[in-house]
C-alpha cells in the first residue's frame, strides 16, 4: 500500500503535468474504478468535462485533484496497485486501464488511472472551505504538514493508551505513516513496536516524529519505495528507497547499528521488523 512519500511523488508529478489543464473528455472503462462515486460512471465522466484542474493536493495517503470552478474534487485512492500515469495520446492502452482523462489543449498527453487489482478508485466529492474533500475531513494532518501540531499529538498519544506502532498507523492521530515507514522510524528511535504510548515523554515523542520526518524525506528524495512494478510515479518510474531500508524486510540480516540479526513478528495481519537488542520489548503492554 503506498504511504505518504509514494503518494507525494505522484502528487508532484500531477502538479507538473496535469494542473491547470481543462478536461475535454473522460472515459470510464471499468465501473469498479469509480464505485465510490455513488451516481455511477456516466455521471462521473460527465461532471469532469469542461472543468479546469487545480493544484493537486494531499493529506497523508489521500490525493485529490480540485476542479477549480465547482467546489468539488476528484479523490484518488490508489489501493494496492492503483497508478495515475501521464501518457501520450497514441501510447498503447495498458492492460488494466480503468479511466482515461483527455485535456482541451495541444500538449498531446492524457491522464490514465491503471489498477490491476481494482482495490483503488476515483470519486468526486464536495470540498470544505479549506479545500479538503468532505469524506476525508476526519483524517489527521501528516508529519510533513507545516500545521501539524506536535504538542497536540503528544497529548493524544498519552490519552490513547495504546502501543506506539498502532498509534503511528492511526490515521485519526497522524496520517500518511504505514507499516514500512513506521518500522523504519521505530528502528531509528530504538523503540519497540509494542512500547506503550503512555510511557513516552514529550522529548521522546519529538524524537520519534523527527525520525518519521527524516525517513519520509529520505524516501521522497529517491522517489519512494517500490517492491514491485505496481507502485510507479506518473511517468511509470519506480522508486529506490527499498535499497536504503534499515528495518523493513531485513529479517535475519544484521542490524546496521549493532549487527544483531533482525527479527520479524506477525502483527495485525502484517509484519513488524525490529532489532531485539536495539529495540528491547517493554515489560508490560496495555
Amino acid at each position: 500500500m503506498p504511504e505518504l512519500p509514494e503518494v507525494e511523488v505522484v502528487r508532484r508529478g500531477l502538479e507538473r503535468w496535469v494542473a491547470h489543464r481543462t478536461v475535454a473528455d473522460a472515459e470510464v472503462l471499468h465501473p469498479r474504478a469509480v464505485r465510490r462515486h455513488i451516481a455511477g460512471p456516466d455521471d462521473f465522466a460527465h461532471r469532469l468535462k469542461g472543468h479546469r484542474v487545480g493544484t493537486p493536493s494531499r493529506r497523508g495517503k489521500y490525493l485529490w485533484l480540485p476542479l477549480e470552478d465547482t467546489g468539488q474534487a476528484v479523490l484518488a485512492h490508489l489501493g494496492m496497485s492503483g497508478q495515475l500515469l501521464v501518457q501520450a495520446h497514441e501510447a498503447p492502452a495498458e492492460k488494466h486501464l480503468r479511466v482515461r482523462v483527455r485535456f482541451a489543449d495541444a500538449l498531446g498527453t492524457e491522464l490514465r488511472f491503471v489498477d490491476q487489482r481494482t482495490f483503488g478508485g476515483l470519486s468526486l466529492h464536495e470540498t470544505g472551505s479549506d479545500g479538503l474533500p468532505d469524506v476525508i475531513a476526519h483524517i489527521a494532518r501528516d508529519p510533513l504538514d507545516p500545521l501539524f501540531d506536535e504538542a497536540a499529538f503528544h497529548l493524544a498519544l498519552r490519552r490513547k493508551r495504546t502501543t506506539v506502532k498502532r498509534a503511528l498507523l492511526d490515521q485519526s492521530l497522524i496520517s500518511g505513516v504505514g507499516n514500512i515507514y513506521a518500522d523504519e522510524a521505530l528502528w531509528r528511535s530504538r523503540l519497540h513496536y509494542e512500547r506503550p504510548t503512555a510511557t513516552l515523554t514529550r522529548p521522546r515523542t519529538a524524537e520519534l516524529l523527527g525520525h518519521v520526518r527524516d525517513v519520509m524525506n529520505a524516501a521522497l528524495a529517491v522517489g519512494g519505495t517500490s517492491f514491485d512494478s505496481l507502485y510507479v510515479n506518473v511517468n511509470g518510474e519506480s522508486g529506490y528507497f527499498d535499497r536504503s531500508l534499515d528495518a523493513y524486510g531485513r529479517e535475519s540480516l544484521p542490524c546496521r547499528r549493532c549487527a544483531t540479526p533482525m527479527r520479524r513478528r506477525p502483527w495485525m495481519n502484517r509484519s513488524s521488523y525490529f532489532c531485539p537488542k536495539c529495540q528491547r520489548p517493554p515489560r508490560t503492554t496495555p
